[in-house]
């Protein structure tokens, strides 16, 4: 069943927003729509919340009762199209879980990456051993063959930071993240050098907030902040935690998170310091 889930991407996100602004500006709401077109309340509002892809008979259906015209209708048609393309996260939804699918598949597709990380080093940067070292720790009964999988796909989300726009990625990281040593010292120093190596791209920002800063305001977990290409798309926050992972939007939400990463990375190491501390610690390793 979890193959059958609808894994929400940019696109679905999109034509959602454009469905619930065209009933709106018709004056209907969902139970007057249901009335006239016989389409069930619920599949309106999993249609309108992104939860569900509308059939195209059942798109065309909704854009007549809206009177929208010919233009209007074939940007409707084609953010159809566009939403039943396979995401990023395709070939690993069933070991992944629903948020941390859609937030692969935004990530694919974003500008920039505000990212603040406080106990391991983020996904995007992490060696195959080490991504597998930090599963293996923190989903102990999670199978082999998934525990490979969510390593793989943590391999090939990284290919956003090569592609031919890629990623803008800052990210700010607790020194505990590198001086924790995740999978032994071979794997760990292999792991702080691959660091070293990611930031030498011209997109890639990374700083350490040292221990000595004292108390901050990232202490309640890490985050990410994605913004888009699209004025269309809005921004977007990933939180994790040990509870269950969320993806967040609306300015004020953003505008707090956004204040958040800024006062951490002012607290942290500039990128040059930052880089000289993970080579110390990978230098200590034995």
């Amino acid at each position: 069943m979890a193959g059958k889930r609808t894994i929400l991407t940019a696109g679905l996100r999109r034509l959602s927003v454009l469905l619930s602004e065209m009933r709106e500006q018709a004056n209907l709401t969902k139970e007057e729509v249901s009335a006239k077109t016989g389409i069930n309340v619920t599949t309106l509002y999993r249609i309108e919340r992104a939860q569900a892809r509308p059939q195209r008979r059942t798109l065309l259906t909704m854009l007549d009762l809206y009177g929208i015209d010919d233009q209007r209708r074939e940007d409707a048609l084609e953010l159809l199209t566009d939403a039943q393309k396979p995401g990023m996260s395709r070939p690993y939804e069933a070991s992944l879980t629903e948020v941390y699918a859609a937030y692969i598949n935004f990530e694919s597709v974003a500008l920039s990456a505000r990212h603040y990380q406080t106990s391991y080093v983020p996904g995007l940067l992490q060696t195959e051993q080490y991504a597998l070292a930090v599963i293996d720790t923190s989903m102990p009964k999670v199978d082999a063959a998934i525990m490979e999988r969510r390593a793989r796909a943590r391999m090939d989300r990284a290919a956003v930071l090569t592609k031919d726009e890629p990623l803008e990625l800052w990210v700010v990281l607790d020194e505990a993240a590198i001086r924790r040593v995740v999978g032994g010292p071979e794997i760990m120093r292999g792991q702080l050098h691959r660091l070293l190596e990611e930031v030498l791209k011209k997109n890639v920002i990374l700083q350490i907030l040292p221990f000595d800063a004292g108390a901050h305001p990232g202490m309640a977990g890490a985050f990410t902040l994605l913004d888009f290409h699209d004025p269309a798309d809005p921004e977007l926050v990933y939180v994790e935690s040990i509870s269950g992972d969320a993806l967040i939007e609306g300015h004020n939400e953003i505008r707090r998170f956004g204040v958040i990463f800024d006062q951490l990375r002012a607290m942290a190491l500039s990128p040059r310091d930052s880089a000289a501390l993970i080579s110390e610690a990978a230098s200590n390793l034995s």
